[in-house]
This record gives C-alpha cells, sequence and structure tokens, in this order.
C-alpha cells in the first residue's frame, strides 16, 4: 500500500500519453539542443562500432605478416595508418561526447529549473487549510527528489534508452555482416538476456518503490523529530526516539539489501550469459571459417551489444521511476489552491479600515462549525479586542479576514468590499500581521525586516526600528542590522523577535494591523516597550487584537467576546465589566489570580 506519508489528498494514476504530453510542454523550448544531442549520439554509436573493425583489420594484417614471415613497408605503413585512425577516431569520437553531454545537462538543468520554479510557485499560491492537509515531507520530497529525477531523465535516461537501443541494431547488423550464421546463434542468448531483463525490472521496480516509502518515513521522521528535539530532550525521550529510529533505519536497511541482493544475482547472470556467448563465438567462429580479424571484431562487438541489453533494464527502471516522479509533481500541480483571485477581482490602493462581517459562518472540515452565523461591525481606525477560550473562534476571524480561508456562507467586507472581489495581493498588502509564534529567516537582521526589499534605505530601517523600541536591543548588537540571524531565530529572545516582527509589520505601512497574542509569552519589561509602540500606531489604522491578557486591551474602542464560535458579547471594558456577564468573570478570574 503507497505510504500515505508520501501522498498528497487528490494523487491518482495518470495515463503515460498525458504524462509525456505535459513533459513536452517543458522540453519544447530546448528542442534543437536535443535534436543535436540526438544527431551527435548517432555519429557517436556509428565511430564507436567502427574502432572494433579497425582492430580486425590490424589483426589481419599482423596474422597475414607473420604466415608471410615478412614485414614490408606497405604492410608496416598501413598498420601504422590504422592505428593513428584508431587513435583520431577515438579522439574525434570522446569530443562529440562531451559536446552531447554540456548539450543535455544544459538543457535538462533548464527545464529542471523552469519545472522547480513551476512546482514551488504553485504550492506558494496554496491556502493555509490546504498546507495543513499535506504533509510537509511529501512537499520536500516532490521539489527536490521528483525534480531530481525528472533532471536525469532529461539528461541521462532518455539518451541512453536511445543510445544502447542504437547500440543493440546497429551492432547486430554489423555481426551479421561478418558472420550470419553465428549472429543466428547470439540470438538465443538475447532471448535469454531480453526475458530475464523483462523480470528483473519487474521485480526491481517493486522492491524501489518499497525502498522510496521507507526513505520517505523516515525523511518525515527527522524532519518532524529534530523540528521537536528540544520537547525530545526536555522529556528525556532520547532512549525511546532512538528505539523508533532503528527501526525506521533498519527498515531502509532491508529494502536497500533487497536491491542490492536483486543486482547481486541479475549482474552476474548476465556476465555469465556474455562470457558463455564469446566462448561460443570463439569456438564456432573457427568452425564457420571466420578471419582472425574477424573473430576479434566479434569478440569487441559482443561486448557493445550485451552491455546495452543489460544497461537497458536499469535504464527501463529509471525510467519508470522518472515518470512516477512526473506523475506525483504533475498531481501536485493539479491540486488548484482554494483561495482564488476571481476575474473581476480589483487593485486596492489604500484602505479606510471598516471591517464587516455579515453572518459569517466558517469550519475547517465538513460543518464542524468554528464560527456560526458571526455579525459585527468594526469602524476605521478603531482598536477592537477578541477575548475568549481556546478555540472560540478568535484566530480564525483574522485568518478570514487576510483570505487564508474561505468561508462557507456569509460576507467578509472591508470598506463595504466584499473581499473576494479584492485582489488577494492587494489585499494583504494592506493588512499587517503580528503573530504570537514568530517566523524568522536565516540571514540578517535587516533580511528579516525588510524581506529583501532593498528599496528600504537603512535610515528608514531604524526609524521604524525605533518606532517600536527595537532599537533598545540592535544598537547593542555588534553588527546592528547585519547582525546573523539563525535558523528560525534562535540566537535571540522571544521578546527580541516579536520586536523584529513588530519592526516588519509597521515598514509595509499597513491600514489595518492584526496582533494575534502578539504580548502572549514575552517579559513583562518587552510588553511595556510594545505596549508604548501599540499606542503609537494607534491612529495609524484599524487594530485587531486577540490577547489572553485582559489587562491589555483594556483600552480598546471595542471589545467581542466569542464563546463556542459565536459573538456572547461586545462593547468597551467598562461596558462588559457593567453587564456582570461572561467578560466580567474572565476578567474577575484575572485580577484575582494576580492576587
Amino acid at each position: 500500500m503507497e505510504d500515505e506519508l508520501n501522498r498528497l489528498k487528490g494523487d491518482h494514476k495518470m495515463p503515460t500519453k498525458e504524462i509525456i504530453k505535459r513533459t513536452m510542454k517543458y522540453v519544447k523550448p530546448e528542442i534543437l539542443s536535443f535534436i543535436l544531442a540526438l544527431v551527435l549520439l548517432a555519429i557517436n554509436v556509428a565511430l564507436d562500432i567502427f574502432l572494433p573493425i579497425i582492430i580486425g583489420w590490424i589483426t589481419d594484417d599482423l596474422v597475414g605478416m607473420e604466415q608471410a614471415a615478412l614485414v614490408s613497408n606497405n604492410s608496416y605503413h598501413k598498420v601504422l595508418f590504422l592505428a593513428i585512425l584508431y587513435f583520431v577516431i577515438a579522439l574525434v569520437n570522446m569530443v562529440f561526447i562531451y559536446i552531447e553531454s554540456m548539450l543535455l545537462q544544459k538543457a535538462g538543468q533548464r527545464i529542471i529549473y523552469k519545472l522547480r520554479m513551476d512546482v514551488f510557485t504553485h504550492i506558494q499560491n496554496m491556502s493555509q487549510n490546504q498546507f495543513n492537509e499535506m504533509p510537509v515531507g511529501s512537499l520536500v520530497t516532490r521539489v527536490c527528489n521528483y525534480t531530481q529525477s525528472m533532471s536525469d531523465l532529461f539528461t541521462n535516461v532518455l539518451v541512453n534508452v536511445i543510445k544502447n537501443a542504437l547500440y543493440v541494431v546497429s551492432v547486430y547488423a554489423v555481426m551479421y555482416f561478418y558472420s550470419w550464421q553465428l549472429s543466428l546463434m547470439m540470438l538465443l542468448p538475447v532471448v535469454i538476456v531480453a526475458i530475464s531483463s523483462f523480470v528483473f525490472s519487474r521485480i526491481v521496480h517493486k522492491v524501489f518503490t518499497k525502498e522510496r516509502k521507507t526513505i520517505s518515513d523516515m525523511n518525515t521522521y527527522l524532519n518532524e523529530n529534530l523540528s521537536g528535539m528540544k520537547i525530545t530532550q526536555i522529556f528525556n525521550q532520547q532512549r525511546y526516539k532512538d528505539e523508533e529510529f532503528i527501526e525506521k533505519n533498519e527498515a531502509v536497511r532491508k529494502t536497500r539489501f533487497q536491491v542490492i541482493l536483486c543486482f547481486g544475482i541479475y549482474r552476474p547472470f548476465i556476465t555469465l550469459i556474455y562470457i558463455s556467448s564469446v566462448a561460443v563465438a570463439l569456438y564456432f567462429g573457427w568452425l564457420f571459417g571466420v578471419s582472425s580479424g574477424g573473430i576479434v571484431v566479434y569478440h569487441q562487438l559482443l561486448s557493445r551489444f550485451f552491455n546495452p541489453i543489460q544497461n537497458l533494464a536499469d535504464q527501463l527502471n529509471a525510467l519508470q521511476k522518472a515518470f512516477t516522479a512526473s506523475e506525483r509533481l504533475f498531481n501536485l500541480m493539479d491540486v488548484m489552491p482554494d483561495v482564488l483571485d476571481k476575474e473581476d477581482a480589483i487593485e486596492i490602493d489604500h484602505f479606510e479600515g471598516k471591517i464587516e462581517f455579515r453572518n459569517v459562518w466558517f469550519a475547517y472540515q465538513d460543518e464542524e462549525w468554528i464560527l456560526r452565523d458571526v455579525s459585527f461591525t468594526i469602524l476605521p481606525k478603531q482598536t477592537v479586542a477578541f477575548v475568549g477560550a481556546t478555540g472560540a473562534g478568535k484566530t480564525t476571524i483574522l485568518s478570514l479576514i487576510v483570505r487564508n480561508y474561505e468561508i462557507q456562507k456569509g460576507q467578509i467586507l472591508i470598506d463595504d468590499i466584499d473581499i473576494t472581489h479584492i485582489k488577494i495581493k492587494s489585499l494583504r498588502a494592506a493588512i499587517g500581521q503580528m503573530l504570537q509564534d514568530v517566523f524568522l529567516f536565516s540571514g540578517s537582521i535587516r533580511d528579516n525586516i525588510t524581506l529583501h526589499d532593498t528599496s528600504y534605505s537603512d535610515e528608514r530601517i531604524m526609524e521604524v526600528c525605533e518606532y517600536v523600541n527595537a532599537d533598545s536591543f540592535i544598537n547593542k548588537l555588534p553588527k546592528k542590522l547585519d547582525e546573523e540571524v539563525i535558523e528560525r531565530g534562535e540566537n535571540f529572545s522571544q521578546g527580541q523577535r516579536q520586536l523584529l516582527s513588530f519592526a516588519r509589520t509597521v515598514l509595509a505601512e499597513p491600514q489595518v494591523l492584526i496582533l494575534d497574542e502578539a504580548t502572549a509569552n514575552i517579559d513583562t519589561e518587552t510588553e511595556v516597550l510594545i505596549q508604548e509602540s501599540l499606542e503609537k500606531i494607534k491612529n495609524i489604522g484599524t487594530m485587531l487584537v486577540v490577547a489572553h491578557r485582559l489587562s491589555t486591551i483594556q483600552h480598546a474602542d471595542q471589545i467581542m467576546v466569542l464563546q463556542k464560535g459565536e459573538i456572547l458579547e461586545h462593547g468597551n471594558h467598562q461596558e462588559l465589566l457593567q453587564k456582570h456577564g461572561y467578560y466580567y468573570k474572565l476578567y474577575k478570574l484575572q485580577f484575582e489570580g494576580k492576587n
């Protein structure tokens, strides 16, 4: 059964004809390079087959001179000429092989570059809901491993399949010319090789499939456990994780051994048939009266005959592997993003900041409703807070505003325009988001604030950093804005990462600012800095805040209290306290908890 960790929702078997048709879309721009490479390949095969013939001529001349017991000048010059001719043809052949290889490699890499970019761009356009359904390990495997398999297809597999097939036909024709009797006798080992290669390819395909499953399983396991290494160490689970990894590692070892065993039986068997064929050719060649040079040519040609047949099994398997990789890539590219711009979607340069929910219903799966008939209106430049228990729908509301997900029922409007009629890029450009779990990329502080947008000057960046109080620690760093950020920003504290995230958001000059638990995991001193920054930008645009600490939202213009996906009550801090409702209970619990 297919490893579910390596599958995506919607994966299906594609006809070979469709795979070829879609692959040709990427091949067409490079078709001239492939045609020229095939011409050079044909010349290469012809020259390579001609080399044994020259050796045969030299052998006949040498045998003739030995029998005559005389070396004439003409014979000497003829052998010397043939030796030089052999060297020149071999040298020219190597030049052709080099040109052919470079043509294929450059064309193949351009194809894979374009394909890899298309796949990555397609993934970036998918919705958050789709990422929740897709194993990260599978996406990484498709972008990296499967594109590499297709790279082998264009730069190695296809050309070698054609080359080996051409070798088999051409070599057999020359062998038939030297001795049709011997050539007919060679048909028996050819049939044996063909049948054994076919059986081998079927068996090894199953073994390779099993091997890829175990490798994908181990990659997924490593990805998850390396990310969660801190938890493993905190709870002293190293031994348990070692045992789990031993199981994954052992599965890879066993399947790899099966692959080696298949090749360990197949290759010596083909070699035995080849040696047997050489012995038969040597004996019966003498009986059929083939010349010494002819027998030497025949011996040389046999190696050029059996090697391609033996290689064809490997290459046909690689071809199958490449087709499987292509199928997986095209399956991924067939997964249409859940959130797309409508044809009549418009660009918005600036938002006033009015936000309205009209009878909004939303569920991540089926009808397991997270929001139930939610309606509210937020006026421009208001600060509105959302409070409630975990799972009440607070973060979901913020995600829906930026169209990370599509709602099932109702309408969401900004400035009285349905957000589905606004281009996604335009919508998100006007909304700044500061999340609880700050993600920093490897690079510098500058890169993480500007996200590699070179249009911002250092003066402007530092101005924003001062605005959000991030300069308080940046100026203390040896390299300041050029200070290195390691993976996930682990060389900075949670509070420092939040301040960098805040600077990143403010630099983009949003008209709507979203803060999702932005002060949840930081120290009191950093929280004070952020609160000061929030006060500064309060009048810049509409601000939406999710917070568990009710002390941080007391000055909000509106507070929406959610419970089980519905708005239970709303008003400002004082109004909600006077109602003695759910908000009052939450506030009392937190206030009493501090005392």
